[in-house]
């Protein structure tokens, strides 16, 4: 018995070392894998921020405060946010849109059209203000026509907001449309069935469900709206206090070789993407709560 007795106590002996041993390596690989992507992080995204905060702050706040507020600055970070603003309002509309028809209907090339709200995120930003230029621009045929009414698209705000509403539409689309796909059209029917009309059950019924998903795809679309800068560029130019918006306004000081200017409104918008960021946590936050009442009801 004792030889026996002593064998079991050396195959639990090892055992445990075995059990200690897998538990220590998995213990040291997810180390590994976490300090790989803590630094990975650190040296793509939060090295940059730190450098650019501190060269902004090189001078002192009086300095950088008196490079955001000249009247040009100014100006340009009016124009940014009110075209952005523009754009989020007729996105929010025609995305929830687009999002409804391509998740409701069944209609021919419903496939292809499915893959054409993608395509702005795939066509470089210079090439869709390109393709605008020669589309909306003084010597294209569709531009003179609407110049004999007065009506200017390129080298003035309209121009702006439509090369917002290009980059930015397929925000609000993807965000809406996994939403309507899993929805369950139930509680639509039984609303038909007792007499309500198609205005009420989208209000009443449809679009609170929508809401969170509407407003991350909005929050997504006001953020890439303040920071685009190619398509703008080429269709709306650099005209100081007529079409210069935030990011082309710093690219201008950028080469006058004012990079304090620069540095200026860069912070601003730094500041804006970390509220924006802030709200879609918000956001994702309130939908989750949003989604478990609805699930307890």
């Amino acid at each position: 018995m004792e030889p026996m007795a002593y064998g079991q106590r050396q195959w639990k002996n090892w055992v445990m070392k075995n059990r200690l041993l897998r538990y220590f390596s998995s213990q040291i690989d997810n180390l590994i894998l976490r300090s790989l992507s803590f630094f990975y992080i650190g040296i793509l995204i939060i090295l940059p921020i730190a450098a650019l905060i501190a060269k902004a702050f090189e001078g002192g706040m009086a300095s950088l405060w008196s490079n955001i507020v000249t009247p040009q600055a100014i100006y340009s970070l009016k124009l940014t946010f009110i075209t952005a603003v523009v754009m989020v309002i007729v996105n929010v509309v025609t995305g929830t849109a687009t999002a409804w028809v391509v998740v409701r209907y069944n209609f021919p090339l419903k496939n292809i059209m499915n893959s054409l709200i993608d395509l702005p995120f795939a066509i470089p930003t210079v090439v869709t203000g390109i393709m605008l230029v020669n589309l909306y621009g003084p010597n294209s045929i569709f531009g003179a026509w609407l110049g004999k009414y007065g009506i200017e698209i390129a080298f003035a705000r309209p121009g702006i907001i439509i090369a917002l509403l290009y980059v930015s539409f397929p925000f609000v689309v993807r965000t809406v449309q996994p939403v309507l796909q899993e929805m369950e059209q139930d509680m639509e029917e039984a609303a038909k069935t007792l007499g309500a009309s198609s205005f009420n059950i989208f209000f009443r019924i449809v679009l609170p469900t929508l809401l969170p998903a509407i407003l991350t795809g909005a929050a997504l679309s006001f953020s890439r709206a303040i920071g685009e800068f190619g398509s703008i560029a080429i269709i709306a130019g650099n005209i100081p206090f007529k079409t210069q918006v935030a990011s082309v306004y710093i690219y201008g000081e950028l080469e006058s070789y004012n990079q304090q200017g620069a540095l200026g409104l860069s912070v601003v918008l730094l500041l804006c993407s970390f509220i924006i960021l802030v709200l879609l946590n918000l956001i994702q936050i309130w939908s989750r709560k949003h989604e478990g009442t609805a699930r307890s009801n």
